[in-house]
């Protein structure tokens, strides 16, 4: 059913393009850091180690079709790394001195997402503030469990791949709100972006217990967009 409605959305958009004036139509590119972290069900409490945050890649192409004067429809196809880490660790006492040992184990997916955004410019001029917002469905193409022991140096990366379809969603449904600045350069635009993604789906599935973990991201991105046919 998701697949269905993913693919009727990629045909909406395809329509909604061929209906719009290519001289109108921008094309642009972002990429930039995800930082990504997941909330914790309330009642696992101390049953259970902190989520922490992890950092990874993120990165963009997308459409700017506009519908009114400072309104547009900006579709994307985007590359995110999403995750969650907890961080253990114990002090030993050596010698005169304490020497923390702990270990961080890191889940990261690599996910394919497509927000469905609204941009709304607040200003016109050289320089435009604007923001962003609207749903969002990815799939997760990949993942692993990543682990790294400390003491007085730091081990290198132990990786283990995730088996994506018993317990762990491969999907996830959102939404996105953001911040963006752009600024005209020749022909196209120059933007720096911020975003929030809130993610609606559970991402641990298991019988007869809700485990509310939803994955959540905040965004910086760096980027360009230039007019289709120049």
């Amino acid at each position: 059913m998701k697949r269905i409605v993913l693919v009727g959305l990629i045909a909406c958009l395809g329509s909604l393009v061929s209906q719009t004036s290519f001289a109108q139509v921008q094309i642009g590119v972002r990429g930039g850091a995800n930082i990504g972290f997941a909330s914790k069900p309330d009642y696992l409490g101390s049953l259970t180690p902190a989520f922490h945050s992890t950092v990874g890649p993120t990165g963009a192409i997308f459409l700017d079709i506009p519908l009114s004067d400072r309104v547009s429809f900006r579709p994307e196809v985007a590359y995110v790394q999403k995750g969650v880490a907890i961080r253990e660790g114990i002090d030993v006492k050596l010698g005169g001195f304490n020497l923390p040992i702990g270990a961080t184990i890191a889940y990261q997916s690599q996910h394919i997402e497509i927000p469905l955004l609204a941009k709304i410019n607040l200003t016109d001029g050289a320089v435009q503030p604007y923001l962003i917002a609207g749903p969002a469905v990815s799939y997760a193409v990949d993942g692993r469990i990543r682990t790294r022991a400390s003491a007085l140096f730091t081990t290198q990366a132990y990786d283990v791949d995730v088996n994506y379809g018993g317990m762990l969603n491969r999907w996830d449904v959102g939404a996105v709100g953001g911040l963006g600045l752009s600024m005209d350069a020749g022909t196209g635009k120059f933007f720096v972006e911020g975003r929030y993604t809130q993610g609606f789906t559970r991402q641990i599935q298991v019988p007869v217990v809700n485990i509310n973990v939803r994955n959540r991201g905040v965004a910086v991105s760096l980027g360009y967009s230039f007019p289709i046919g120049y």
